[in-house]
């Protein structure tokens, strides 16, 4: 079930039907109601039709076939229009009968309400629910389990289906963003904090060695060239891509483009490590360099003139500089009735003192200046390049900001609003920021884009996304773009308009719901799934399986529960059981070491205490979890 007033119900609805070929039903207001994404079209009556299908006695829904084919043979998407989720739409809908519910309101406090009642109404209902309070969510979470657990007292901890996971679209489309910015694609799967991407590479050419990456995901079909750009074709080609091959497959289909596992990485320098105490100003920026160049011919001068001094006064060199200072800050004794020589260098000592007063007094100004900038916020260095242009430090660029810095990916920032949230986020990690409107001329010339390596346009505003993207190619055509657009549609266009304008350069265009749909949608699945990766038409699940109780795995090597097509071991969960965390795809290290180890012996035997990361077809997943009862007579 998923409830919710705005597009991400819609789009959330599309994905669990084509990933992970789920039955739907959608609660939505008046408002949204219409063709959903490959439904029916919408009429009056239909609330009622869906609302007969979930009555008492209504009979089984057919058990979609475990196809690993994306948007083809759609179950139809029931909908039932109610302007919030109450305890009557709830019933209509069939919540006791439900696996998983998603609210998706954009009002904490409905959907603070809505899943309360839903607990009420079925205890071993699994909840996500879509909060922007993230202290509040992370206590309602707790509360919701705990219920959880105490209407079901038999049911251990450890293995209760029934969970409670509280997201917010800025948290969950922040990972997808920050690997478009850093490697051009949006396929990620978040694990044990790392971010994992399915790459697409074309043939490799004779002689060449590729970079195999974790592991070979996929053989791509023999009718595509068009590796990484579109991220994956439209159709498949007569053979179909080939999922999960085993090495000698992969070796021998050399002429095919294939899709690689590899972490998220960035390759470009490095901000300025150098900085001034804690305040993290850069040396080179207390002065100008006008000003040390000033101080520079202040000191030469000085040198020069103690030199002269001692060789035409037959002056000790230390004294004849002693008495050079002196002059210079008008504080030693006239030369009155000392030699002509004596006389000249202490009238140009006192020039060059008066020289010197005006310079000292414009160094400590320039110096304090620098000083409180630095602890305001940064401007970008001299001489940065290959960094990330991030425009917007709102709810969504301050996530990414955080998920870049952990990255260590170098960021400039663009933000109107000195008081914008991200603000002080980016203060804290000395990120440099510039304020003003992107849309004026020589904003994005300061956060010299014109040496980025990726312009991240983030605002809440779609034209202005749109338009500092377009000057940005102007200033630098080949400059990789990734832009946040409310509505796919447009996104869409957006995206083709400017991959035909500059074929040479990366455009993506993402809407928040296009990003956020996937993780809701894996949370909804349950928290052994990570996520899923699609492969032209195909799909790729990654998921937590305990080897305790799985034949196809418990007392088999890595390389015996290896099935070609089907599924395959990417990594083991090295924590001793009672540290293990309950949702490896929601956690964040936070000083935490990794748990997972991906790097894993082909001859390793898998143990009955072992936990693995598996990447597996719709099928294989089937097949390892098996039919398990549920701790709730749910049926669809």
């Amino acid at each position: 079930m998923v409830c919710g007033d705005d597009g991400l119900a819609r789009r959330l609805a599309a994905e669990l039907q084509d990933v992970y070929r789920a039955h739907v039903v959608l609660v939505v207001p008046d408002a949204l109601s219409g063709t959903p994404a490959g439904g029916r079209g919408g009429d009056p009556s239909r609330g009622a039709r869906a609302a007969g299908r979930f009555g008492v006695g209504a009979p089984r829904l057919p058990t979609p076939s475990p196809d690993d084919t994306v948007g083809r043979l759609r179950l139809p998407l029931e909908e039932i229009l109610s302007a919030e989720p109450t305890d009557e739409a709830l019933l209509r809908a069939g919540v006791d009968r439900a696996a998983s519910l998603a609210l998706l309101h954009e009002d904490d406090e409905v959907n603070l309400r809505a899943a309360l009642a839903a607990r009420r109404l079925s205890p071993g209902l699994r909840l996500v629910v879509r909060m922007y309070n993230r202290k509040l969510g992370q206590h309602m979470e707790e509360l919701l389990d705990q219920a959880a657990l105490l209407a079901m007292p038999d049911v251990d901890r450890a293995f209760l289906d029934a969970s409670t996971t509280v997201l917010s679209d800025a948290d969950t489309a922040a990972p997808a963003l920050a690997a478009t910015a850093a490697g051009g694609t949006s396929k990620v799967v978040q694990a044990d904090g790392l971010l994992l991407r399915a790459v697409e590479r074309a043939p490799s050419r004779p002689g060449e060695v590729p970079d195999p990456g974790l592991c070979t995901l996929a053989l791509l079909s023999s009718s595509t060239a068009d590796p990484a750009g579109s991220e994956g074709s439209d159709a498949s080609g007569p053979e179909g891509p080939l999922l999960l091959p085993d090495d000698a497959t992969v070796r021998d289909a050399a002429d095919r483009g294939t899709v690689v596992l590899e972490t998220v990485r960035y390759a470009g320098p490095a901000l300025p490590l150098r900085r001034l105490a804690r305040r993290g100003a850069p040396l080179g920026a207390l002065l100008s360099r006008r000003l040390r160049r000033a101080l520079a011919g202040i000191v030469a001068s000085v040198l020069a003139l103690s030199v002269t001094a001692s060789v035409a006064t037959d002056a000790d060199p230390v004294h004849a500089s002693y008495l050079t200072l002196l002059d210079l800050f008008a504080i030693g004794d006239p030369a009155v009735g000392e030699s002509t020589a004596r006389q000249v260098l202490q009238l140009l000592a006192g020039l060059v003192g008066l020289a010197l007063l005006p310079l000292l007094v414009a160094g400590a100004l320039e110096a304090l200046g620098t000083f409180r900038a630095a602890g305001a916020l940064r401007r970008p260095p001299r001489g940065l390049s290959g960094h990330i242009v991030l425009l917007g430090l709102g709810k969504i660029g301050a996530r990414v900001l955080a998920r870049l810095r952990e990255l260590d990916i170098p960021v400039v920032c663009v933000e109107e609003d000195p008081e914008a949230r991200g603000v002080p986020l980016a203060r804290s990690l000395a990120v440099p920021v510039v304020l003003g409107d992107v849309t004026e001329e020589g904003v994005l010339e300061a956060a010299k884009v014109h040496r980025a390596h990726t312009l991240l346009a983030l605002t809440s505003s779609d034209t202005t996304n749109l338009e500092a993207t377009l000057y940005a190619r102007t200033v630098k055509p080949d400059l990789r773009v990734a832009l946040r657009l409310y509505d796919d549609a447009f996104a869409t266009a957006v995206h083709r308009t400017l991959r035909a304008a500059h074929p040479g350069a990366v455009t993506r265009s993402r809407s928040v719901t296009h990003l956020a749909a996937p993780a809701f949608a894996a949370a909804m699945m349950g928290r052994h799934i990570l996520g899923a990766i699609p492969v032209e038409r195909r799909v790729l699940l990654f998921a937590v399986v305990r080897v305790s109780g799985t034949p196809e795995l418990e007392g088999r090597t890595v390389a015996e529960a290896f099935r070609p097509g089907a599924r395959r071991i990417l990594a083991l969960d090295t924590a001793v059981p009672a540290a293990r965390h309950p949702d490896l795809g929601a956690v964040q290290h936070g000083g935490d070491e990794p748990q997972l180890l991906w790097d894993l012996h082909p001859g390793y035997v898998l143990r009955s205490q072992d936990r693995v990361v598996v990447a597996a077809t719709r099928r294989g997943l089937a097949e390892l979890l098996g039919t398990p009862a549920r701790p709730h007579s749910g049926t669809h």
